[in-house]
């Protein structure tokens, strides 16, 4: 089968398209035929091994995935041959075929497109265990978002409106902020070209803002920080930017704030039920119309190089997927 694989770590230039032996399904795992791979930023980090999963060379990048299941390991009898699945592998999705534990896949309801359940499991997953679980996030509260225009971050925008809250956009160009209006934003702060601090305050009329969702780090996580209410919540999310902030520990004194690790990976691992449902409320939302999931792009598994590009230069605008 084919599959794009890592054999060297370093930028996505150095993926190889090649030919493996398509896996068989051992005790309580689904062997699944991939219709559509979600790309997300930590693919461009695990190819690197600068992330904190460090699969063994080779591997395939793609963590989340939709397609059908084509065989049943031993033990298994909650799913059926044919079943359409999302399924949440961690890596090695980019590949026609996937072996991986039942309890890692989720049957797709009518109403929801293989496209879309392909990139739901991990931006939205990360942003509802993080809005929801980690970050208390109340009907009435405002939340800030940065890079509200990429996977997560339009995730985050979506639910942020869907839990009652007041949304404000945080990216770095009008465009990315007219495209997260679109998805429910309120407020939008173009951390180009405006001090991001002062904004939150200006917009929140001095008081700051509830919850801050961070997904970009950098210099951008102290100023977020500064713009807090008292007894707001950093959400610690990721770092687009490449740097990992040091924030100064006398600003959660004079705030009362939390600043809140938000990991879905080892969220799903560690509590599996929770994240079940999690989903289940995503799927449901989805089907009725109520998430966007918007797709910035397609490409052919062969076209993998580029599609992990845009992600890299910060150019998506939702997600961007692998069709096989």
């Amino acid at each position: 089968m084919r599959a794009i694989l890592c054999k060297s770590h370093g930028p996505a230039s150095n993926l190889v398209l090649d030919d493996i032996p398509a896996p068989t399904p051992g005790p309580g795992e689904v062997l699944a035929k991939i219709a559509y791979v979600g790309l997300n930023f930590m693919d461009t980090l695990i190819i690197q091994n600068r992330y904190q999963v460090k699969p063994a060379l080779p591997f395939s990048p793609g963590a989340e995935f939709s397609g059908r299941i084509v065989a049943l390991g031993e033990g298994v009898s909650e799913f059926s041959i044919g079943d359409r699945i999302s399924g949440w592998s961690g890596y090695n999705a980019a590949r026609e075929m996937i072996a991986l534990p039942a309890s890692r896949v989720t049957r797709i309801p009518d109403g929801v497109s293989d496209e879309v359940a392909a990139g739901l499991m991990i931006t939205y997953g990360t942003s509802l265990h993080a809005l929801r679980d980690r970050g208390r996030l109340k009907p009435g509260e405002t939340l800030a978002v940065l890079g509200a225009s990429g996977g997560v971050g339009l995730a985050a925008v979506e639910l942020g409106r869907i839990l009652g809250a007041k949304v404000i956009a945080c990216a770095s160009s009008p465009e990315k902020l007219a495209f997260a209006r679109q998805a429910g934003a309120t407020e939008t702060i173009d951390y180009s070209v405006v001090d991001l601090k002062d904004e939150l305050k200006r917009l929140t009329g001095g008081r700051g803002v509830d919850v801050v969702y961070d997904p970009v780090g950098g210099d951008l996580s102290e100023a977020a920080v500064r713009g807090l209410a008292w007894r707001g919540r950093l959400l610690v999310v990721g770092f687009a930017a490449g740097a990992i902030a040091k924030l100064p520990l006398n600003l959660t004194l004079l705030k009362g704030c939390d600043v809140v690790g938000v990991y879905w990976g080892a969220f799903g691992d560690k509590e599996p039920e929770a994240a079940a449902q999690d989903f289940a409320d995503l799927l449901e939302w989805a089907a009725e119309g109520k998430l966007s999931a918007h797709i910035h792009a397609v490409y052919p598994l062969e076209d993998a190089v580029e599609a992990l590009g845009v992600l890299e230069r910060r150019e998506a605008m939702g997600k961007v997927l692998l069709k096989l």
